[in-house]
């Protein structure tokens, strides 16, 4: 066996996590018994707030920087890391996992909001670095190839989900800007001179605010730069709200505010501000007096009304009562504990929730837990359409079918934290009207827009390097398929024609003969991607980073009922390989079960293939050919357990995330028991096959029977390690037949 390097698996949150205490010990037991090596780091958000606040704490309370350590492993050839969703975390849950750290006797300040002294500025720094998505662009080191398994799209034909019926009645719609938006203000170069651009703000009176110093730039690489206007947003959200209420339609606003954590939380506060106009109005200084911020959403702003007087918490209640009830209806994330579409930003993440109307009738549920047709507000035009395309071709063509939909497969650019996804630190609010302007370090002015007080303004990057290799991916995977490859970009489009022009630069590099290539503006793409679904034919989707994060989500969710069941390959440029598990984020509510009766629905089917596609890379990086039967007979396991339907329930008392776990372990031991390539590991897990299957009762009733009641694990951002495990596993029967292996 060639010398190898250890796989990793992250340590995540939520619902990934607490799963985590089950299967990493069954993984690490059947890999170690073939010669591989599994580790694993702490990237979760409690973990990531610790980090950053390192050279502040105690010395006993430090700990290795784990993400920065995986940033720096994922440029090296020898990466093999397996990562599992994580909280991109908006501003009430970081208050929210601080104040759980500080309660377990970590030295940690709160999180200031409002700054006033340097040590705040520099505390409120090191803590936004940790907000949103703050994991994502440091592993990515490589563009993205996600798609769904050949098992796991034959178990959705055999046993197709629900799609909820459409009707060419339906009033469901998307709303978007037509201008004044970041798509119609955008401005787009490539840079044909390596150095430094420098962003300032020149106000009216002359006076120039230097907004970032210094932005690194390389030969090749494609800039934007572009604003949203304060003005048209208010204007447009408040004529969506009065067209809602004219057509009785649900209002929803679909935003992204844990990736786009500058600018999305802005545009929804605007949000909660124009929908409840009266309210702030007659109290806005009231609640500006007490601190309340609508960036963070309604429940932010209604829970810090306790600081009012009595008399005066009563009004403004009774008035935000009074706007719910004159207002439109809006949509809710749930109707029993009145938590509307508006409470909290991270609560309505477009990716999942778009997907989720689309798959049930268009609809979402209102006040009264019923469905209902629903405006789905989307304010910046860049992708709105292909939304609006999916819901008119339901209207014209009824629910897709998934015991014959074709697939969607996507190639997404995303290395090197390309695209609106890395413009975190080059996104502002604009404090005063004046120009926003993009100099050279000659002191040519690159770009330049008149900007007004309130308006965002933000500059994303895309580097030459990774827009060749996403080419070269997306030619890969069209030969290896035979589907066509579709590149979702508009010429219209400032930033797109600078990739358009990339891609018909890098294309005549590889062998087409036999391979179709298309490039289509987005809603373009869109229609002739659904019209081939229905005919069960695949299009590859070729998209950049956005579009990338939500095609992934929407096509699965059709096809296959969720995206967690993709897999997620992110091929590092340097040589490695990132696993990424599926998508659909870290499921809160899985976990809010789990505490009230101990039951886990998390499906681990992306673990399940993310292990696989690492086994394989592995042992075709290092020749090691235990990895490669580990891998196939994982595969050969996964199959099973869908064909067998030992997935997770959702109900309490049935099979959950811990009895799918074993049935993965039973079926993966057999498999490796009957594999004849390596007699040696064959014999190896003959015994523990047998032991399985022969306690397959006793151990279903010991994951059983532990049901049905609360669960403590004695936190929910950092839980403690021994109680998480002993809940996640309670079965002594199976923990002792793992235990041979070791």
């Amino acid at each position: 066996m060639s010398e190898s390097s250890p796989i990793i698996y992250t340590k995540t949150d939520e619902a990934p996590a607490l799963a985590t205490y089950s299967f990493l010990p069954i993984i690490q037991a059947f890999a170690g018994a073939a010669g591989v090596e599994v580790e694993t780091r702490d990237i979760s958000l409690a973990g990531r707030i610790l980090d950053a606040m390192a050279d502040l704490l105690p010395e006993d309370q430090r700990r290795p920087d784990a993400l920065a350590e995986l940033g720096r492993l994922a440029t090296t050839p020898q990466a093999n890391i397996i990562k599992l969703p994580n909280i991109s975390a908006s501003v009430p849950q970081m208050k929210a996992a601080i104040a759980e750290l500080q309660a377990k006797g970590y030295a940690l300040p709160d999180y200031p909001e409002d700054p006033s002294t340097d040590e705040e500025r520099d505390v409120l720094a090191r803590y936004d670095k940790v907000k949103g998505s703050a994991v994502n662009p440091v592993l990515r080191e490589g563009n993205s190839d996600r798609r769904a398994p050949a098992a796991v799209k034959q178990y959705a034909r055999a046993h197709p989900h629900s799609m909820g019926a459409w009707s060419t009645d339906s009033k469901t719609s998307v709303a978007h800007m037509s201008s004044g938006d970041f798509r119609t203000n955008e401005v787009s170069t490539t840079i044909a001179e390596a150095g430094a651009l420098r962003i300032e703000h020149v106000a009216a009176d002359g006076a120039v605010t230097v907004l970032k110093e210094s932005v690194p730039v390389e030969v090749g690489e494609v800039v934007d730069a572009s604003f949203m206007s304060r003005a048209a947003l208010v204007a447009f959200l408040g004529e969506q709200v009065a067209a809602a209420k004219a057509s009785g339609v649900l209002f929803s606003l679909h935003m992204k505010a844990t990736m786009m954590k500058v600018s999305d939380p802005i545009i929804f506060g605007h949000a909660v501000r124009v929908f409840f106009a009266d309210v702030f109005a007659e109290h806005g200084a009231a609640l500006d007096g007490i601190g309340a911020n609508p960036n963070e959403g309604l429940g932010s702003v209604l829970a810090e009304l306790s600081e009012l007087p009595d008399d005066e918490r009563a009004a403004v209640e009774a008035a935000v009562r009074a706007a719910i009830e004159d207002g439109p209806d809006l949509a809710m994330v749930n109707s029993d504990r009145g938590i509307t579409n508006l409470h909290v930003p991270s609560d309505v993440i477009i990716d999942a929730s778009m997907p989720a109307m689309i798959r049930t009738s268009g609809h979402m549920w209102n006040a009264d837990g019923e469905e209902q047709d629903t405006l789905a507000v989307i304010p910046d035009s860049s992708y709105a359409g292909v939304y609006a395309a999916v819901i008119e071709d339901c209207k014209a063509n009824g629910a897709y079918d998934p015991t014959t939909m074709g697939s969607v497969p996507n190639v997404g650019l995303m290395a090197k934290k390309a695209e609106e996804y890395g413009s975190h630190d080059k996104t502002f609010e604009i404090p005063a009207a004046g120009t926003v302007r993009v100099v050279d370090g000659n002191g040519s002015t690159v770009f330049e827009h008149q900007v007004d007080e309130g308006d965002i303004w933000r500059m994303c990057q895309t580097k030459d390097a990774p827009i060749r290799d996403w080419v070269k991916l997306a030619v890969t995977r069209a030969r290896a398929t035979g589907a066509p490859a579709v590149f979702w970009l508009d010429e219209t489009r400032a930033h797109d024609a600078q990739l358009i022009a990339k891609v018909r630069q890098y294309l005549p590099e590889h062998d087409l003969d036999g391979v179709r290539t298309e490039i289509m503006a987005p809603v373009e793409a869109t229609r002739f991607s659904v019209e081939r679904i229905r005919r069960g034919e695949d299009t590859i989707s070729v998209t950049g980073n956005v579009l990338r994060d939500y095609l992934t989500d929407l096509f699965p969710i059709l096809e296959v009922g969720t995206s967690a069941k993709m897999l997620s390959i992110v091929p590092l440029m340097r040589g490695g390989g990132l696993f990424e598990t599926g998508a659909g984020g870290s499921a809160p509510k899985h976990v809010q079960q789990f505490e009230q009766e101990n039951h886990l629905r998390w499906d681990s089917l992306g673990e399940f293939l993310a292990l696989a596609a690492s086994l394989e890379h592995l042992g075709d990086h290092f020749d090691n050919g235990g990895a490669r039967i580990m891998a196939t007979t994982l595969d050969a396991a996964t199959a099973e357990l869908l064909e067998t339907n030992k997935s997770p329930s959702r109900k309490v008392n049935e099979i959950d995330n811990r009895g799918s776990h074993f049935y993965l372990a039973l079926y993966w031991a057999q498999a490796l028991a009957a594999q004849t390539d390596d007699p040696a590991l064959a014999e190896r897990f003959a015994p523990l096959a047998e032991a399985l299957a022969a306690n397959e009762d006793e151990i279903n009733a010991e994951l059983i029977e532990v049901q049905g009641q609360p669960m403590d694990i004695g936190g929910y951002y950092a839980p403690d390690p021994e109680l998480a495990a002993a809940a996640m596993r309670p079965s002594p029967t199976l923990n002792e037949a793992l235990a041979v292996l070791r």
